[in-house]
């Protein structure tokens, strides 16, 4: 773990073989061009794509912090100070612009020890294509401001960046205790009152039987995905999904020409634990079906997890931070997909509308049953 680490991304430069000025990663093309000369090249292309060509590192030597050192980077990061972004530098700048809310960021220039990613989704989305897609999004929301549509497509900067996520393996045995619930209906004679006078009717009463119960479930998971960072909310995050994991390619900072990438800031421990309680809803739910009846209870569940491995993936998405009419607003659209996720914008003026209308329609409702009952 001592051996000198190479300088991924504080040295990285894509010069353009005609011209020689700096190249950008085009979106949809997998193919990098230039904005000076309109020179094209080719990304080699990998010999496969999806995460099964992507090989998986071993938990276990990931949480040691004992993996080989082909496998980690030393990147330069800035943090951001308002929403905690961790930004990756390349080349020789110290300050920047956070993409995911517009605070302008200065840095010292330090370096993180970071695993390297084993892969990637290309952006596909261009960002005019994404800023199309958010402008569709606004226009959709009820009660949102007119005019925050309109700004959002009005030729307004969205940033691209690589998003960091951990995606988890692991294959599962779980023993369980509980209950299994089977119903039966009971059928009764009541009495109620309707209109002053007793009637007799019919209901069924439900019980439960209950059973004891015990087994074992079983189910290999494959890529549960865990983002890696704080700087997006868990709603825009979720939002986004889901993903197509069969778009990976072996990473290559070529991808990277020209955008963004944010640096992971959940570690690999804390990613794991994420990861295995989302195992552990599904192995819930698992031992629910396994149980059968009506209904279930679960007392105890003994969980064992095997042949666990992990990757480090960055995946792509534009931001986009607006302020507008004092207030600030963070969208995101996924660069794979178009799915759109964001703050959600509320106009004062048409709630009040629609609340006024609301109340007018109710009083004209009063108005004509009191006529046609007085």
């Amino acid at each position: 773990m001592t051996a000198p680490l190479r300088q991924a991304q504080a040295e990285q430069h894509f010069p353009c073989e005609a011209c020689g000025a700096d190249l950008r990663f085009a979106p949809g093309q997998e193919r990098l061009v230039c904005d000076h000369c309109g020179h094209v090249q080719d990304i080699p292309r990998a010999t496969g794509r999806g995460a099964s060509v992507l090989h998986e590192l071993p938990l276990e030597a990931g949480l040691r912090a004992d993996l080989p050192v082909e496998e980690l980077e030393e990147h330069r990061t800035l943090s951001c100070p308002n929403c905690g972004a961790s930004i990756e530098l390349t080349g020789p700048e110290h300050a920047t612009q956070c993409p995911f809310c517009a605070t302008p960021v200065v840095t010292d220039s330090g370096s993180k020890r970071l695993i390297r990613p084993q892969g990637l989704i290309p952006f596909r989305l261009t960002e005019a294509e994404a800023r199309a897609a958010l402008g569709r999004w606004l226009g959709s929301l009820w009660f949102a401001p007119s005019g925050l549509a309109q700004y959002a497509r009005r030729g307004r900067k969205m940033t691209g960046v690589y998003a960091p996520f951990w995606t988890f393996d692991a294959a599962t045995r779980t023993r369980y205790t509980g209950a299994r619930g089977d119903a039966w209906y009971e059928t009764r004679q009541v009495t109620v009152m309707v209109d002053g006078r007793p009637e007799t009717r019919t209901e069924q009463i439900r019980h439960i039987r209950w059973t004891p119960v015990a087994g074992q479930v079983a189910r290999d998971f494959d890529d549960v995905l865990i983002y890696a960072a704080r700087s997006l909310p868990a709603g825009h995050v979720d939002g986004l999904s889901p993903w197509d994991l069969t778009g990976l390619v072996p990473y290559s900072a070529d991808y990277l020409a020209g955008l963004s990438a944010e640096g992971y800031t959940v570690e690999l421990i804390e990613g794991h634990h994420l990861a295995q309680a989302e195992m552990l809803r599904v192995i819930q739910s698992d031992v629910r079906r396994d149980i059968g009846g009506d209904e279930q209870r679960i007392a105890s569940l003994d969980p064992s997890f095997s042949a666990e491995t992990f990757k480090h993936i960055l995946l792509p998405v534009w931001t986009a931070a607006y302020k507008f009419q004092g207030r600030s607003f963070r969208f995101v659209v996924n660069a794979q997909t178009g799915a759109v996720r964001g703050d959600r914008p509320w106009s004062p003026w048409k709630i009040a509308i629609a609340v006024v209308f609301g109340l007018i329609v109710a009083a004209g409702l009063a108005y004509l049953y009191q006529k046609q009952n007085g």
